[in-house]
């Protein structure tokens, strides 16, 4: 690439981690640039340094126990790092505008959407304010989101998260930056909902000519996106090269460890029944939320049957009804009516008085790791914790508590442990101990995974289906990720506004879905055509 062509040129750039950290360098003398209208993707899993640096990019390691100690960033010639505080103000927005991962976070909720981009407007423009609203809806419309001037009026609650990230996009937009650094800003988001933002994005960024520095860890969205990559491990970059390349072609150990971990676009077998007992039968299922005049319901008539061994998957966007399904179904939140059998027992009969006997026979994984974990408990108590309360005796107990964070990968060491001193796929397999520690019969997965790097992902999903195996386990398994359910679901229910659309074995969905929702949901699969290059590239090897 010539020097006139380039946008951006990081040079060497080294940010020391504090003293107490577990290696010396967040990021280690990294070189990269970006063009005018180019989009690189720098990929790596959490702890890689990627995110870290977009931040230095930006200026945003100063209230952080970060501190960039060498290395140059050059933006149209400028070095960055000797930018003083009210220079890099005047930049962020007008020339470099970043888009963050979380919306929520990322929008004031005290003030309505239209509002905090006026204000970006007001301070850097000398339009008049009846000219910055006109801007801002035309805005809006550019970025496809309906009825601008309800938004417009919205607090960041009162819309959807793909509608909050497009408000994200605009603030980002809203003063035709040469440079933008989106932080990955689609991880959160349900399939289509992402694939309609990726298509939005190329399309802006090619439309207005601006350099696109996208962060990620999913070499799916890579494949839909990227013109050039980055692969970074542990503060290094590893490799980098033209997106094709690196996607068919990978060099290095760690990108071709992150792209076999991407979950295949390929169903697996047709699970061979043997035993038909019913071990989970949902009948008729119903939950509505509000009185009469308000009433919306968020799961209508949902039924199914579950075996031995069995898992079925309950895929749909947000809103869909499927996590309020999977809560309903444990009992967490009170059905409005149907009929949760468990074993051949009305479990959703019971009076709450005598559900404690039966809860040891359904168990669920959380998706978030984080918060599902009581911080103040060692990872010990939080495993033996139920066996106890069922009459277990503790040392019975704590010893089932080793012998189980054995089996999911983790040292027994870690019983006398804090969940705050393992990673969040550490923590995952914590929560699937805990689950298994009162021996389930069946057990619900809420986007048990949906939170985690891919090579994560993948070490966990293996390990539920191991398990699934071992103990003969039926599983419900929510996700939105139809990649992830080819990988562990016999059977796959698609579930639309509180409703099942559309219910069979995974390979007969995938290979003939006969619901427009369901084709829908896997057209916007990311990468889906690079995976089936992929595929036959294998088969001819």
């Amino acid at each position: 690439m010539n020097s006139s062509d380039r946008l951006l040129e990081i040079r060497n750039l080294t940010v020391d981690l504090p003293k107490t950290a577990d290696r010396k360098y967040a990021v280690e003398n990294v070189s990269l640039d970006i063009g005018h209208n180019e989009v690189l993707c720098l990929v790596g899993e959490s702890g890689s340094g990627k995110s870290i640096t977009g931040r230095a990019v930006m200026g945003l390691l100063g209230r952080t126990k970060l501190r960039v100690s060498s290395g140059e960033i050059n933006f149209l010639g400028e070095n960055l790092l000797k930018a003083s505080d009210r220079r890099m103000r005047a930049l962020r927005g007008s020339q470099i505008a970043m888009v963050f991962q979380e919306p929520m976070t990322a929008l004031n909720p005290l003030m309505t959407m239209g509002r905090q981009l006026d204000e970006l407007l007001k301070i850097h423009t000398k339009l008049e304010r009846a000219q910055r609203k006109i801007r801002i809806l035309e805005l809006f419309r550019d970025v496809h989101l309906p009825d601008p001037e309800r938004i417009y009026v919205s607090y960041p609650h009162e819309v959807s998260g793909g509608q909050r990230q497009r408000v994200v996009i605009s603030m980002a937009l809203i003063l035709d930056p040469q440079l933008i650094i989106a932080d990955e800003p689609t991880t959160a988001l349900d399939v289509t909902t992402q694939a309609q933002i990726l298509k939005l994005m190329k399309n802006l960024q090619s439309v207005r000519q601006t350099g696109l520095l996208f962060v990620t860890h999913d070499f799916g969205v890579v494949a839909e996106i990227a013109d050039r990559v980055a692969v970074m491990q542990r503060g290094c970059l590893v490799e980098a090269g033209d997106a094709q390349e690196v996607l068919n072609n990978p060099r290095h150990p760690y990108t071709q460890a992150l792209i076999r971990a991407v979950p295949r676009f390929a169903p697996r077998a047709k699970l061979e029944i043997t035993n038909y007992e019913s071990v989970l039968s949902v009948k008729s299922l119903d939950k509505v939320y509000g009185g009469s005049t308000r009433a919306v319901a968020a799961v209508k008539k949902v039924s199914f049957d579950l075996r031995k061994g069995e898992t079925i998957g309950i895929v749909g966007e947000s809103g869909s009804g499927k996590s309020t399904l999977a809560r309903c179904i444990i009992r967490l939140i009170e059905p409005t009516g149907g009929q949760v059998m468990l074993k051949g027992i009305d479990f959703s009969g019971l009076p709450r008085k005598e559900l404690a006997p039966h809860r040891k026979t359904i168990q669920m994984v959380f998706q978030d790791p984080y918060s599902s974990l009581n911080p103040r408990l060692t990872v010990g108590q939080l495993v033996a914790q139920g066996p106890i309360v069922q009459g277990i005796s503790k040392t019975e107990a704590f010893d089932l508590a080793g012998q189980l964070l054995t089996l999911v990968g983790l040292d027994r060491n870690a019983i006398n442990r804090y969940p705050h001193e393992f990673s969040g796929g550490q923590r995952q397999r914590i929560g699937i101990a805990r689950a298994l520690a009162m021996r389930p019969a069946v057990l619900v997965a809420d986007e048990p995974v949906s939170a985690l790097d891919v090579s994560v992902q993948a070490q966990v999903l293996a390990l539920l289906d191991d398990i699934r195996k071992q103990f003969d386990l039926a599983m419900v398994f929510i996700t939105h990720d139809l990649r992830v359910a080819a990988q562990i679901c016999d059977r796959i229910a698609v579930m639309k506004f509180g409703e099942v659309v559309e219910e069979g074995p995974t390979a007969d969905v995938f290979a003939s879905p006969s619901h427009s929702y369901t084709r829908s949901l896997l057209d916007a699969v990311p990468g889906k055509s690079w995976e089936r290059q992929r595929a036959l590239n294998e088969q001819r090897a």
